[in-house]
């Protein structure tokens, strides 16, 4: 059963059926991308009667009202955006979101003379062979009188020459374009299979990107609620954005959003800074107990799961629900102190997060708790263990819809308590710490989680650098220090040629630049006697030492290691580097 419609359908009456808001085009944090060479070479293509693809869009399934009456759903446009905004610029004359979000126009010009188009420029419009804006042509409503100046200006011309390009120009408003219209019907997996399988660039667009087509296509209102994410998102990355907004986006600052993410505008801790999809997705999960984002889009269009039919009361709860949970998001208070907490367990810098899926759910966790009216010394105490029991292990690092549908369903069915205890109890086990991860550190990448981990918890244990009494490995992770080879890499790769082997986890601390740089190759009884010895160093004693290395769970016989050491070193330093991962966790 074929489950979608192919049209045909003149550019004029897409672009109008645009305008009145029939079709819905969100931007969904997508910029317009396209040069002005690309704007130009669209517009020579529908001159020339060439074909410029399809566009393809999704409707909205009909609504049934409190009246009995039925509501015609938008159709909304999943992919041919760029194409659509380059009509919208050259045709229409309107301006276009580039990549450094700022307003621009892209101005288009014709020489009726040689049927070229052109990105306008300065001597184009002086030059009366050009006409200077081609959207400024189309909108005429006396194309005769344009004809007539233009033939009046070069007089050389071949009227009836200029006559057709001019009849040839105006024609594009009536060029066909491929329409293809999905069913409203339809899953969200089939819709992104027909994406991908139409979509010749194979870009995979996301649950969340279905999410933003179904809150953009909800008029002004959910036009401004994806303003608000979109927004957000960009302004904790680039906090100057803040005035571009509130200079270009006059509808946006008229309503109470802009106050709420103004605060943004003075922050500049990039920890979490999540995009759209995140936002979406802690704000469902919190305040629907769900985690899949089918389950949104649904809602979102007014589905009911047990009748299977849409209806307006739960497409407006639905909105309601939804803009609640944004709103506690990007709520000041609630974030700041979440990333504080965050920051509390080690994790003091984004080098160290590699799941943005864990930080979601701390945070999902974090608002569900508030809500749920716990004391904040408890929900800092959960929302602490949880995201690095998550970390630990890679709870989310597959499958993450599932595993967020399951946690908050459990959470909201057992209590935060006795369900951490449960994963505790089957996960973190005495064998977890003693056997599954010493054997997880097996593992040859510097930007491994547990690695990082690692570090945090050396972050929140207050260790110092390696071979360093004064600096902190959280101020060498802060001001970018080095990363160096316990083993240097040079004098491993004799025996042990591959990366594999000599970027273990194992052989990693955090060191000074300049100590990095005065140990070089050297092997590790080496510089371990000279630093003994009192070179290049500010440990000044043996105790000294001893106690470095084992905030650096490094076996203390290393002054007695060589090459031929180097897998019993690696085999006893991951037993060491558990067991500081578990002192970590126990503490906080």
């Amino acid at each position: 059963m074929q489950r979608y419609k192919v049209n045909q359908c003149q550019i004029s009456n897409l672009l109008s059926d645009i305008q009145m808001g029939q079709i819905a085009i969100p931007e969904i944090q997508r910029p317009f991308v396209w040069s002005s060479i690309k704007v130009r070479d669209l517009m020579d293509s529908l001159f020339q009667g060439y074909p410029i693809g399809y566009i393809i869009a999704w409707k909205n399934p009909d609504v049934m009202l409190k009246d009995g009456s039925v509501s015609a759903g938008k159709k909304i446009i999943i992919d041919g955006q760029q194409r659509i905004t380059a009509l919208r610029a050259a045709m229409l004359g309107e301006k276009v979101v580039n990549k450094e979000y700022k307003e621009e126009k892209i101005t288009i010009a014709f020489n009726p003379k040689t049927n070229e188009f052109a990105t306008l420029t300065p001597a184009i419009t002086k030059d009366v062979e050009w006409i200077a804006n081609i959207s400024e042509f189309l909108k005429s409503e006396d194309i005769l009188e344009v004809v007539e100046d233009y033939i009046d200006k070069n007089p050389n011309c071949d009227k009836k020459e200029i006559q057709r390009s001019f009849q040839k120009l105006l024609g594009i408003k009536s060029k066909q374009i491929g329409f293809i219209e999905l069913d409203e019907d339809l899953d969200i997996e089939i819709v992104t299979e027909i994406f991908i399988r139409i979509n010749s660039k194979g870009v995979v667009l996301s649950q969340a990107d279905f999410a933003m087509s179904k809150i953009a296509s909800n008029g002004e209102f959910g036009e401004n609620i994806r303003k608000l994410i979109d927004y957000f998102c960009h302004l904790s990355r680039e906090p100057k954005f803040y005035k571009h907004i509130s200079e270009n986006d006059a509808s946006f600052r008229n309503t109470n959003y802009l106050e709420k993410i103004a605060w943004l505008k003075d922050v500049n801790d990039d920890l979490y800074d999540p995009d759209y999809s995140d936002v979406i997705r802690v704000a469902f999960t919190k305040n629907f107990k769900r985690g899949k984002l089918a389950d949104l889009v649904s809602l979102l269009s007014g589905r009911n799961f047990e009748t299977r039919k849409f209806e307006k009361e739960i497409e407006e709860a639905t909105y309601k629900n939804l803009e609640s949970g944004i709103l506690d998001f990007i709520d000041q208070t609630n974030f700041e102190r979440f990333v504080m907490i965050i920051k509390s367990t080690g994790y003091i810098d984004k080098s160290l997060i590699n799941s943005q899926n864990s930080l979601n759910f701390a945070y999902v966790l974090y608002l569900y708790l508030k809500d749920q009216e716990e004391s904040y010394e408890n929900i800092e105490k959960y929302v602490k263990r949880w995201f690095v029991m998550s970390v630990l292990t890679g709870r989310y690092s597959g499958s993450s819809e599932s595993w967020f549908d399951y946690d908050i369903k459990q959470i909201h069915k057992q209590g935060i308590e006795s369900y951490l205890k449960s994963i505790e109890d089957s996960d973190l086990s005495d064998t977890f710490w003693d056997i599954g991860l010493p054997s997880d550190l097996v593992k040859s990448s510097v930007s491994n989680p547990l690695l990082n981990a690692f570090f945090a918890a050396q972050c929140y244990l207050g260790d110092k650098g390696f071979l360093s009494k004064d600096i902190s490995v959280k101020d060498m992770i802060i001001h970018r220090g080095d990363i160096h080879h316990i083993f240097p890499k040079e004098y491993l790769r004799s025996k042990y040629p591959s990366k594999s082997e000599y970027n273990q986890i194992a052989n990693f601390v955090y060191i000074h630049q300049n100590l990095n740089i005065k140990i070089g190759k050297k092997s590790p009884n080496e510089y371990i006697e000279e630093i003994v010895k009192g070179k290049y160093s500010t440990i000044e004693n043996e105790e000294d030492l001893k106690d470095n290395l084992h905030e650096h769970c490094i076996p203390t016989n290393i002054q007695e290691m060589n090459i031929d050491d180097y897998p019993a070193f690696l085999e006893q330093r991951r037993k060491l580097m558990a067991q500081k991962m578990k002192k970590h966790y126990k503490s906080l």
